[in-house]
C-alpha cells in the first residue's frame, strides 16, 4: 500500500513531456558514478557509457537519467565524482545545453532534492586547467519523476527511479546512507554484499517488482524504472513493466530506448572482432515493441482482476 501511495504521489507531481513518432529518448539508470577509486563500480564502464552517449547525442536523442547517476551515498563531495568522470560530464553538458537532458534522482543521489545542494555542487565547477569557475548545469532542476504523454492519443509512460516505497531506501534512506558510506563501501570491495540493496538481495528485488506490477495493474500506466539493477522488458500482452537495468554490470551497460513510438531494451559492451580488435557494440536485446500495444487498460491481462 505504501508503494502505491508513493508512486502515485510521484506520478501526480511529475513533469509532463510530449512524445510522438518523431521523438527519441534514451533511459539509463543506476550508473553510480564514483571517484575512480577501487570502490567505484562504474569506472570499468566509463568508456562504454561515453561511447553510448556520443551515439545518442549525434542521433538527436533526449537523455533521461533515471536516478542513482552519481553515487552520493558513498562519496559525499560531488566535486571528486566530476573530476573522475570529466569526459562523461562533458557529453552530459552538451545534452543539457541542447535542452535534451533530464535528471531524476534516486535513493543514492537523493541529495538532489535539496535545491541549495544542486546550486552549490552542480551549477558550476572549478576547472583546474584554466583555473577558473566554469558552468556545468546552471539552472538544473532534478526531478523525482517524468510522464511522457503521446501527443495524439494521450497515452502515458511513467518514468521514476523505483525506490519509492522500498523501506530502507525510501523512508529510512539516511540510515542506509550512513551504513553505506562508513561500512559497506569498504566491505563490498572484498566481495561482501550489502543486504540493503535490492540488486544484491534476490528476495527484496522480487518483492519490489511485485509491488511495481500491482501499481501498473491498478493505474493502467506503462512504467519505466531502475533501482533493482535487473533489466526487464515485457512481451506483448504482459503488464508493461520496463526496467533499464544498470551501468555497473561487469560486462557492459543496459538501457531502454524510445524511438518512433517503440520501446527497446539495449545492451552496450566491448566485443572482440574475429581479427582480435575490440569494438563497442550496441545490441537490441528485446523489442522494439510499440508503446501503443499497451494503450488501453483492457490490454493489461491482470487489470480487471487487480481492480476486483
Amino acid at each position: 500500500m505504501y508503494t502505491n501511495r508513493r508512486l502515485t504521489q510521484s506520478y501526480r507531481q511529475a513533469k509532463v513531456l510530449p512524445f510522438d513518432s518523431d521523438s527519441r529518448y534514451i533511459f539509463f539508470s543506476d550508473i553510480h558514478r564514483g571517484d575512480d577509486s577501487v570502490s567505484d563500480e562504474f569506472a570499468r564502464n566509463q568508456t562504454v557509457l561515453l561511447h553510448a552517449l556520443d551515439y545518442y547525442y549525434q542521433r538527436g536523442y533526449t537523455y533521461v537519467e533515471v536516478g542513482d547517476g552519481d553515487e552520493l551515498w558513498e562519496y559525499k563531495d560531488f566535486r571528486y565524482i566530476r573530476q573522475a568522470h570529466g569526459d562523461i560530464f562533458t557529453v552530459l553538458r552538451k545534452f543539457f545545453k541542447d535542452r535534451r537532458f533530464f535528471l531524476l534522482y534516486g535513493n543514492h543521489n537523493i541529495n538532489l532534492k535539496d535545491r541549495r545542494y544542486v546550486r552549490e555542487q552542480y551549477y558550476r565547477y572549478y576547472d583546474e586547467y584554466s583555473q577558473k569557475s566554469c558552468d556545468l548545469f546552471p539552472g538544473l532542476v532534478p526531478r523525482e519523476a517524468l510522464v511522457l504523454r503521446e501527443k495524439k492519443t494521450g497515452q502515458e509512460i511513467f518514468v521514476v527511479h523505483g525506490h519509492q516505497g522500498d523501506l530502507l531506501n525510501d523512508q529510512f534512506w539516511r540510515l542506509s546512507r550512513f551504513w553505506m558510506r562508513y561500512f559497506w563501501r569498504y566491505l563490498h570491495v572484498v566481495g561482501l554484499r550489502n543486504p540493503v540493496s535490492p540488486a544484491r538481495n534476490q528476495y527484496k528485488r522480487h518483492k519490489i517488482e511485485k509491488n511495481y506490477r500491482k501499481w501498473i495493474a491498478l493505474h493502467g500506466k506503462i512504467l519505466i524504472c531502475g533501482h533493482t539493477h535487473r533489466p526487464r522488458f515485457p512481451k506483448k500482452g504482459e503488464l508493461p513493466y520496463f526496467n533499464t537495468g544498470c551501468c555497473i554490470h561487469t560486462k557492459g551497460i543496459t538501457g531502454i530506448e524510445l524511438k518512433e513510438g517503440k520501446l527497446a531494451l539495449v545492451d552496450w559492451r566491448m566485443r572482440a572482432e574475429a581479427d582480435g580488435t575490440l569494438k563497442m557494440a550496441r545490441t537490441v536485446v528485446q523489442g522494439p515493441l510499440a508503446a501503443a500495444c499497451f494503450e488501453h487498460r483492457e490490454a493489461f491481462p491482470r487489470f480487471r482482476r487487480a481492480r476486483g
